[in-house]
Parts: structure tokens; C-alpha cells; sequence
């Protein structure tokens, strides 16, 4: 089997035979698929060809009808969104071209300047605000959607809309804003929408069609650049699968390598009995290491597998990598490329305050870009994370660890992707990751035009499961799930655009709705199916000397109420034995009925305090063994025979004394066995004292053997279909009830909030009140918290210290949970407020829970301190050191916090000038000169 290497040399060399032919075919395939036209003078502009599902697409698109594309990660979706950037320069229209995350749109940004001229491109992120008018304005989801609401003068002359990564509206935190925007742009506007590979496309396509009109949808599931699977098992790199007969890696399902296999068995015979051989000083099984991050790296390089993203699903895991190479004296640049390192170091990161370089690891993070390795995560300073993206697409970072944020979006890709663990974090617990997110991050792995094939690296530890992994590897189902749910915001945005009614109809046309709706229509199939076939039993049952379906319903009743009063009868049982146990004191002695534990005992302990499982008594044995009996011991009541003194002293782990004890027991001239006088506990049918109970039993058996049905020859038989038209009967009543909970459920929901909202006078009718109209410019998870702190006054008076305090407990959340310590707090009115706050968050879960509207997150005071240490002009190394928090989440919480302080001075006059007074005490330092949040 050749190696990773030899494989790729053979493959530069079959790509530089084929590559002149290879250039004369596509470019003879894009000129006769665009003979004419803008996509002609479009395509001119690039180097290489399209590919047929690009120009499908584009051609679609100046067909004047929206596309949706899905294809892999490197695949050159965003081809399509350029393009449309291109028709609407060229037609005198705008585009908007949208990204779920602000590093993506900075970076979106950058590409289209290069392109266009920095005069056509505008960009739009909350933090930043670039030629807003331009033509061609980059910005967040979020941002479009709040320029939809407000009704914007920018959407004037809007074309076309592009929205990448738009398999993000399954993103059950941010998902909604997605369809918000899909359902409210206006008719004219095309819509291009970018996906990752998902497996209902053609659904999500269809739900476009109904809300968009002409949708073409586009499919791709050829990689341009074929990815091979590793497993790193200590230093040797061996293939996941058995490669086919030309050489490649497998399209479809393929062989896992048996020598993968032999390691996972051996590994696995080693957990069973290593530790147990070697502390017998026999023969210990050799077992498969797991490489160290440096040997991982060193590794790859000899293959000539760098540059590499290493995937750890840990911050503190990609910082301890660099640590790690750096150790080991790593070094994968030359001179000349650590002189270019440090001057574009240098330059991006002029402007920091020289005494904040220490506090944000500058010489460490410097030290290891010029050795070629680096960490890429969302604690570090934005800006950091920039000049790592940079460098590493000039090819002078040889190495990336990185956290699973870095597969959204981000153009990085890398000759090769390791994952070091295939399970994650997901804020709840450890869970393996999906083979959507396999897909997300292997993908990363081979770069288009540079690379002819990938390389996605699995390490070796306990546990792996080369099968597990091949299915992780090849699996292609990745359906995307609507998580759209109306909001407060978006409720008093629409009624006050278009009406209550309106609204009602526009929401119903969410996917989500689209997609309970199909649902719905493969419930109702059931129920079909199963009515048909209810008919059919019925018929089977049929009896000519009357209504067996009558005769089946008195026997279910029968059966149900003697399982009652048995259950019952049990239920007295179990509760008289523990009655009598309760009773029990030291030196009872008591017979055990049944089991290994039969016989004479004393009563050592009567074991009142078992807590849920009753008493507990503790005794000794006619055969002098010390136990514990439970009620399970006793079907019925126990009661003393007779009673002996324990002596004071007696100990039970005696062996002496417990003899003394047994014997005296023994010398009680009782026996050992039960005989005549054992009580009756239980017996034949409701013997369990319920009158009545019996009573009902005797009249259904009256009425079952008097029923004409009784006598037929073949009651059994007829019995046997009655009872599987029962069951079925109850499986078709409860695909009833889920089929109601579905349908409608959007608007359902819808109207839940608005009864919410005009009880708190939000709403009036479908009239938006002065109240309603501050909640409609709030656009946070919080938004009708917010509203109610500003409609009582709860920030009146405060500093804009204090009130940047208390405004990030609505933006804040704690990453881990709560170890049981208060945060630090600011005293005076801002504390004051803050439970204030706290107060109304729980007056309206409680009015939310009478409502069935779903109750969001209450508020998180956790960064309350910082913010308002930051406001009040702190140093960044004191407040970082209070909050015991990165910089790069610092600098994120700060931006949020002051997005939404200018969100709360547009809807309020009362604090509106405190809130941009607070919004510009934040926006300094190292949350000024970060452009990516």
C-alpha cells in the first residue's frame, strides 16, 4: 500500500498531464453554456473554468429566477454569489450579500474589494459601518433583518439578496432570523441561497418555491478535491479505507482497513485483560499509542501533508498544542518567512497599547507564528485570530488548533484537517460529533487549485471504532430542521406592518410550518393505512350472535379492573408490612418468610431512617450472620415474637458475640420455619378488604357470561381480532393527537404571544402602543425583559457605568454552570437595579407559563462587574484579572453589550443619552481596534 506522499507525488503528476487537456474542456464547456450574456463576461474574469453546477446556477440566476445551491465545504458555492454581485452592478441594483458570522463578512468583504474597488462595497456588521450605500453592501443576517422591520431606506432598489451558509437557519439560537428575512423581502428581490451538502435540499427548495416564486435548485455532491481518511495510529498514518483499483479514495461504501480492524481488536482484548495480566507479572498485550500534538505535526510535515488544521474541542487544548510544539522546538519556517511574520505582526498590531501586550499573550503568540504554529478560538483577541487567518493564507502558518468555530464559514482551508477526538462539548455534555459535523470539518482538507487531494486525520485513542468511524466518514444524511419560533420582537414588528391576520398568514409560511405541515401529510397516511385495516379486523370479528365489539369492551373492562385491584391489593400489602416494620425495636425477634435471608432473626437496628425505600432493620441471624432486610423481604406484616436484650455493648462485627446472641436465639424454643399461625396477606380475586371492588368484579362477570357472544364456537378467534382492532384504534387515536399538536402550531404560538402582549400593553388590537414600539427596536434574546426594565424605569438615574452593568446581564451568558459563588456585583442603585431586573425577568416567566409561551433564559449577571469596571475606565490587564475571562470573550460580551445599549437609546428617550454615553466609554482599547467580535 503506497504512503500519503507517494500517493500525492503520483498525483501531481497525473494532474500536470491532464491539465492542458483538462483547461480545453472547460473552458469549451463554459463557452457553450453561456454563449453570450453577463455570465460570459462574468466568467472572463476568473482563472479557471466553471464547473457545470456553477454555470447551472448562474445561469438560472440572469434567467431572473432565485437558486439555491448545496454542495460540500471547497466546492466554490460562493461562485454563485459573486455572480450575483456582478448582475446587479452591471443592471444598476443593489445587492446585499449576507453571512451568519461578522469574521465571515469582514473577510467577504475583503474579497469583493479586491474585486470590484473598495467604492462599489459597503459593509454592515453592528460593529462596523463601511460605504453603507454602496451598491454592494456585506453584512450580517441579523443586520438585514433589522433593516427589513424598520422599514430601511437602504433596501431601496435591492436586487438581489445572497445568503451564505444559509443551512445556518437550523441553528436553534439564531436559526429564526434566517426565514425572518426569506419570508419578508419583497417579490422583486432574487435570492441566492448558499448550503452545505444537507439531504432534504429538494424540500428546502420547494419551500422556497411557495414563498419566493421560481426557485431553481442546484445539487452538487462531487468534491472538486478528493478527500482521503487516515487513522494516525502512533507515528504510522494509515488509511481508514482500502483504497480502489485506480488508486483513489472511495466514492461510495468501501472496505474499512483490515489492519485498523486488527488494532481495535487488540486494543480491545488489552482493556479487558491487560491490567489484570500485568499485575499477575504475565505477558502484558501490546497496545496502539496515540501520537502527541508535536509527533502529529512532525509527522505530517514528512509526509508533506502542511499546511494542517488540528481540530481540539477545548480553548485551553489548541493553546496547550502551541505550548506543546513550542517545547518541542517546532520550527516549520525559514528565516526568510519568520522576517515576513513578525513585520505583518507588527504592522496589524501597531495600534494595541504597549502595556496591554503582555496581558493578551502577545510574545507567546508572536513566538510560536514565527516558528509556523498557532491557536484559533474565540477567547483570543479578534485581531489575533485575523492575523492568523492571514498569514496562514499566505502559506506562513504551517500548523492551526483550532476550536470547531473556525469550520463556519472562514476561508482557511489546509492541505489536511486532524481531529483529534471525535466527541464534544455540546453545553450540556460529551456527545459524539454528527456526520454533518465530520463533513463540516474535514472538509477543510484540500484546497482548490493548489491541492490535488485532501487529507482528513483521525488520532488513535481508546475506544475508536474504525466502523464507527468509516459510517461517521461516508454517511450523507444531513437533513436541515426549521428552528423558527415567532419572538415578542418580531410579533409587535409585524402587527405593526401588516396587521394581526396578516402576520397569522406570513408565519404559516415559515419552513417550519412547511416542514410540520409534510409531517402531518405522513401522519394522515398512517392513519389511513390503519383505518383500512381496522375495517378489515372488524370484519374478522363479526359474530352472528351479536355485537362482539360490545362482548370485547366487557372483557377489557374486566381485565383492567381485577389488574386494578391487584395492583391495589399489592399497593395495602406493601404499605401494612412497612407499617409493621416502622414498629419493629432492638431485640424484636421476628420471623424472614422467604428467600435466602428465611428464617429467625433479631433486630439489631430497626433502620427507620431508609429514606424513600422504607425502613431498613438490620438483624441477626439464627446462623449468626448480621443483615439488612428491606420491605421487599416482607409480602406481608411482620410481627414480633418474642423479644431478647441486646447488651449495651454488643458489637456486631464480634464474631463471639454474635455467636452468644445467635444462640440465645436459637434457646427461644421457636421454630425455625413458619407453621399454622402465618397470616393471611393475600388470596383469590379483590380478597383485599375493597367491598365494592369485588362487588364491580361479580357484576361484569355476570354481564360477560350473559352476553350473547359468549356461546360462539369461536368467541377466541373473534376475541383475538377485536383485541388487535383495539390496539390499533389506540396507535390511530394517538397519531390524531400528534397530528393536531402540528398543524397550526407556528401561529398557534403566534397568538399565545400577542394575548401575552396586549395583557401587558404591548399591543391593542392590532394597534402597536408607545410601549410596543420601544420592544419593537430591541432585537435580543431578552427583547421583552428589556422592554419592561425601560417601560418601569428600572435604569432611571443611573450612571452609564451602572447602566452598562445592568444592560449586559440581557446580553451575557456563563459558559460553564454555576460553581455556587456570587459574582462580584457594583453596589449602590446598579445592584438595586439588578434585582430589580431579576424580579421582573420571574413576574413575567410566571405570566409567560399561564400564557404556554415559551420562557427564555433569565438574566446573567456573571459579566456585570467587567462591564462596569471597563466603563469606568479600568485597565484591561485589572479588569481581565477580576472577571477571570479571555480577552477575545471580553472584547465579543463588550461588543454585544454595547450593540444593544445603542439598541436600548434608540428605543428610549429616558436613558438614551446614558446609554450612548456607556456605549462610548466601552468602545475604547482593545475593543475599539478589534474589527471582527
Amino acid at each position: 500500500m503506497t504512503s500519503p506522499a507517494e500517493r500525492y507525488a503520483s498525483a501531481r503528476r497525473r494532474q500536470a498531464l491532464l491539465a492542458g487537456s483538462a483547461a480545453v474542456r472547460a473552458d469549451r464547456s463554459t463557452a457553450r453554456s453561456a454563449v453570450d450574456g453577463e455570465l460570459t463576461r462574468f466568467a472572463a474574469g476568473y482563472p479557471f473554468g466553471l464547473d457545470p453546477f456553477q454555470v447551472r446556477a448562474c445561469e438560472a440566476l440572469d434567467a431572473g429566477n432565485g437558486v439555491l445551491v448545496a454542495a460540500p465545504t471547497g466546492a466554490g458555492k460562493t461562485v454563485v454569489g459573486e455572480f450575483a454581485v456582478h448582475l446587479a452592478l452591471a443592471e444598476g441594483r443593489k445587492c446585499f450579500y449576507t453571512t451568519p458570522i461578522k469574521a465571515l463578512s469582514n473577510q467577504k468583504y475583503a474579497d469583493l474589494v479586491r474585486r470590484h474597488g473598495a467604492a462599489s462595497i459597503g459593509l454592515l456588521t453592528g460593529d462596523n459601518s463601511v460605504n453603507g450605500e454602496a451598491p454592494v453592501v456585506v453584512m450580517t443576517t441579523e443586520v438585514l433583518r433589522n433593516m427589513l422591520y424598520a422599514g430601511s431606506p437602504t433596501l431601496r432598489g435591492l436586487g438581489y439578496v445572497v445568503m451564505d451558509e444559509v443551512h445556518y437557519l437550523s441553528d436553534r439560537f439564531r436559526g429564526a432570523v434566517w426565514e425572518e428575512v426569506i419570508i419578508h423581502l419583497a417579490e422583486s428581490v432574487r435570492l441566492v441561497s448558499l448550503s452545505a451538502t444537507v439531504s432534504n435540499a429538494e424540500e428546502f427548495g420547494d419551500w422556497l418555491v411557495t414563498v419566493r416564486g421560481n426557485t431553481v435548485v442546484i445539487v452538487e455532491e462531487h468534491r472538486p478535491v478528493p478527500l482521503w481518511q487516515h487513522v494516525m495510529v502512533g507515528r504510522r498514518l494509515l488509511d481508514l479505507f482500502v483504497e480502489d483499483d485506480a488508486g483513489r479514495p472511495p466514492q461510495g461504501p468501501a472496505e474499512v482497513n483490515p489492519e485498523l480492524v486488527r488494532l481495535s481488536r487488540e486494543a480491545h482484548r488489552f482493556d479487558r485483560t491487560g491490567e489484570r495480566r500485568s499485575r499477575r507479572g504475565g505477558h502484558r498485550p501490546r497496545r496502539a499509542d496515540t501520537a502527541s500534538r508535536p509527533e502529529v505535526v512532525e509527522r505530517l510535515d514528512a509526509e508533506g501533508l502542511l499546511p494542517v488544521i488540528a481540530f481540539i474541542f477545548s480553548r485551553a487544548g489548541c493553546d496547550a498544542a502551541v505550548a506543546q510544539c513550542l517545547r518541542s522546538g517546532a520550527r516549520l519556517l525559514g528565516p526568510a518567512e519568520r522576517d515576513t511574520v513578525r513585520r505583518h505582526v507588527e504592522a496589524r498590531c501597531a495600534e494595541i497599547p504597549h502595556e496591554d501586550l503582555a496581558v493578551l499573550g502577545y510574545h507567546e503568540w508572536l513566538e510560536g507564528l514565527e516558528r509556523g504554529v498557532a491557536a484559533h478560538h474565540a477567547g483570543m483577541l479578534p485581531t489575533f485570530k485575523e492575523v492568523v487567518e492571514e498569514l496562514f493564507g499566505q502559506g506562513l502558518v504551517k500548523a492551526v488548533f483550532a476550536t470547531e468555530t473556525l469550520a463556519l464559514g472562514i476561508n482557511m482551508p489546509a492541505r489536511s484537517v486532524v481531529l483529534e477526538k471525535l466527541s464534544k462539548w455540546n453545553g450540556e455534555s460529551h456527545a459524539d460529533i454528527t456526520p454533518g459535523e465530520y463533513t463540516q470539518l474535514t472538509g477543510r482538507a484540500g484546497r482548490r487549485g493548489i491541492d490535488v487531494e485532501g487529507h482528513a486525520v483521525v488520532l488513535w485513542a481508546p475506544g475508536v471504532d474504525p466502523g464507527a468511524l468509516a459510517g461517521l466518514a461516508s454517511t450523507r444524511t444531513y437533513p436541515l430542521r426549521s428552528s423558527f419560533r415567532p419572538s415578542y420582537n418580531m410579533a409587535v414588528n409585524l402587527v405593526g406592518q401588516v396587521g394581526r391576520a396578516r402576520a397569522r398568514e406570513m408565519l404559516e409560511s415559515s419552513f417550519a410550518q412547511f416542514q410540520a405541515d409534510r409531517a402531518v401529510v405522513g401522519l394522515a397516511r398512517q392513519v389511513r393505512r390503519h383505518e383500512q385495516a381496522m375495517a378489515g379486523y372488524r370484519a374478522a370479528m363479526l359474530c352472528h350472535l351479536g355485537d362482539f365489539a360490545s362482548y370485547a369492551e366487557l372483557r377489557r373492562a374486566l381485565t383492567g379492573r381485577e389488574a386494578e385491584l391487584s395492583r391495589r391489593g399489592a399497593a395495602n400489602q406493601r404499605a401494612a408490612a412497612a407499617a409493621a416494620l416502622e414498629r419493629l425495636r432492638p431485640g424484636d425477634v421476628i420471623r424472614v418468610p422467604a428467600g435466602r435471608r428465611a428464617g429467625l432473626a433479631v433486630v439489631l437496628d430497626p433502620g427507620l431512617a431508609g429514606g424513600l425505600e422504607g425502613p431498613r432493620p438490620t438483624v441477626l441471624t439464627a446462623d449468626r450472620q448480621v443483615r439488612r432486610l428491606s420491605i421487599t423481604d416482607f409480602p406481608g406484616p411482620v410481627e414480633a415474637l418474642t423479644r431478647l436484650r441486646i447488651p449495651k455493648t454488643f458489637n456486631p462485627r464480634n464474631p463471639a458475640q454474635r455467636r452468644d446472641l445467635a444462640s440465645t436465639l436459637r434457646n427461644t424454643g421457636l421454630h425455625d420455619s413458619p407453621r399454622g399461625g402465618r397470616r393471611r396477606v393475600g388470596g383469590g380475586d379483590g380478597d383485599t378488604g375493597d367491598t365494592a371492588g369485588r362487588a364491580d368484579l361479580a357484576r361484569l362477570r355476570d354481564a360477560l357470561r350473559a352476553h350473547p357472544c359468549h356461546g360462539c364456537a369461536d368467541r377466541e378467534d373473534h376475541a383475538r381480532w377485536a383485541e388487535r382492532a383495539w390496539r390499533l384504534q389506540c396507535e390511530t387515536e394517538t397519531l390524531q393527537r400528534r397530528m393536531s399538536t402540528r398543524t397550526h402550531t407556528i401561529s398557534r404560538t403566534f397568538d399565545r404571544i400577542c394575548a401575552l402582549l396586549e395583557e401587558l400593553g404591548y399591543l391593542d388590537g392590532d394597534r402597536v402602543t408607545p410601549a410596543g414600539r420601544q420592544l419593537a427596536a430591541i432585537y435580543t434574546e431578552l427583547d421583552l425583559v428589556t422592554a419592561e426594565c425601560l417601560r418601569s424605569g428600572v435604569w432611571s438615574g443611573l450612571s452609564a457605568p451602572e447602566l452598562a452593568a445592568c444592560v449586559s446581564a440581557l446580553v451575557y451568558e456563563s459558559r460553564q454552570p454555576e460553581d455556587g459563588t456570587s459574582p462580584r456585583l457594583p453596589g449602590g442603585p446598579a445592584r438595586d437595579a439588578l434585582a430589580e431586573m431579576v424580579r421582573a425577568w420571574a413576574t413575567l416567566e410566571e405570566r409567560e407559563k399561564d400564557h404556554r409561551v415559551p420562557s427564555a433564559r433569565g438574566p446573567d449577571v456573571g459579566f456585570a462587574w467587567a462591564a462596569y469596571r471597563w466603563a469606568s475606565g479600568h485597565r484591561l490587564e485589572a479588569v481581565l484579572a477580576d472577571a477571570d475571562m479571555a480577552a477575545g470573550d471580553f472584547v465579543r460580551w463588550t461588543k454585544q453589550l454595547i450593540d444593544l445599549l445603542g439598541q436600548v437609546a434608540d428605543a428610549s428617550h429616558a436613558v438614551g443619552r446614558t446609554a450612548r454615553s456607556a456605549a462610548d466609554l466601552l468602545r475604547r482599547g482593545v475593543v475599539a481596534y478589534s474589527s471582527v467580535a
